[in-house]
């Protein structure tokens, strides 16, 4: 496929993913008056706990949703980390398909460093700088009464008199349920994570179709619609194309060494592309017997797959300090791995 095209509609499937889940928080926080958020806010240990469960969930998923709950204000810093010491991206899969038992093992290790990582960042204060994206340090909530998102009446009186922000997000709904049903963008198959993508859009639909006026023109269309899915689209695109580019001129199998530090140091490196793929040839290597765990642990610690897309879309400053923090981690447990034997 063209690399242009292949850019573009990754592109188009990503940002309506981070669309779907930022639109949920939305809804889900208003609903309840950002009483949900505090659940994880009160506590630190909570956050890191969530954050790792979401990173060790095979593909982006986990990844692009804790990206949303720091975009908010919902979870730390350093539990943000926490997800992106921890997940794997899309390699992830292939792991459990390949080497199901070092899989387990590799995942119980990113739980475990994960945890560690956020707290440590968090207790010592290493943001470095980093900071929520946009200076959002909240959901918006509405001050002045609840917000009734579900009337049955209220729904009808909408569509009859239905406003111009409405329509254009249900149009554009629809028009991404199409493409998922079709498979013109993301999975090719049925599988949990197509199913996934095609829930989110569903329950989007539902939200846009009944929450009210107010709700929608100030949460959804000013907020997200206007301020987050052009700037999220553009830095995806462009990203994704140049690395599309790139990896077509390079060849990761000669970019083995006999020196192990100068591969680990590889591997860290190219972990800190945010896009899955070129981590492929890790675990290839790895399975032919010619690459030893600690690398491959290292290139899993570092890289984050496309989890830290938004975020680059958003605040460049955070997205280096935390690949930074991700690099630093992946090269002191791959020596450690490596002093180790494995």
């Amino acid at each position: 496929m063209d690399p242009v095209i292949a850019a573009l509609k990754h592109s188009f499937m990503i940002t309506s993913f981070v669309f779907f889940m930022m639109l949920v928080v939305e809804y889900v926080n208003v609903q309840t008056r950002g009483g949900w958020a505090r659940i994880f806010s009160t506590k630190r240990w909570r956050q890191y706990l969530l954050a790792a469960l979401l990173g060790v969930i095979p593909g982006c998923l986990g990844a692009f949703t804790a990206t949303t709950l720091f975009g908010h204000g919902i979870i730390s810093f350093g539990a943000l980390v926490t997800t992106m010491i921890a997940t794997s991206g899309d390699e992830a899969f292939f792991m459990f398909a390949m080497i199901p038992r070092e899989a387990v093992v590799l995942t119980l290790v990113l739980f475990i460093v994960g945890m560690l990582g956020g707290y440590l960042v968090d207790r010592f204060k290493w943001s470095f700088g980093a900071e929520v994206p946009g200076g959002l340090h909240e959901l918006p909530l509405h001050e002045s009464g609840a917000c009734h998102c579900f009337n049955a009446q209220d729904i009808i009186v909408q569509f009859k008199q239905l406003s111009a922000h409405r329509l254009g997000l249900i149009l554009g709904l629809l028009f991404i349920l199409i493409t998922l049903a079709f498979g013109w963008v993301g999975p090719q198959e049925w599988d949990w994570k197509r199913i996934t993508f095609f829930s989110g859009g569903l329950i989007s639909l539902f939200i846009v179709s009944s929450v009210p006026e107010h709700f929608l023109k100030e949460h959804l269309w000013d907020h997200l619609v206007l301020r987050h899915v052009p700037r999220l689209f553009m830095w995806t695109a462009l990203t994704l194309l140049v690395i599309n580019l790139l990896k077509n001129e390079m060849d990761m199998a000669h970019l083995v060494a006999e020196n192990y530090w100068i591969l680990l140091g590889i591997a860290v490196l190219v972990g800190m592309i945010p896009q899955s793929g070129p981590h492929f040839a890790f675990l290839a290597l790895y399975v032919e017997g010619s690459l030893p765990l600690s690398i491959l642990l290292a290139n899993s610690i570092s890289q984050d797959g496309h989890g830290t897309l938004p975020l680059l879309a958003n605040s460049k400053r955070t997205f280096v300090v935390l690949k930074i923090l991700n690099l630093i981690w992946g090269f002191m447990l791959g020596g450690l791995g490596h002093a180790v034997g494995l």
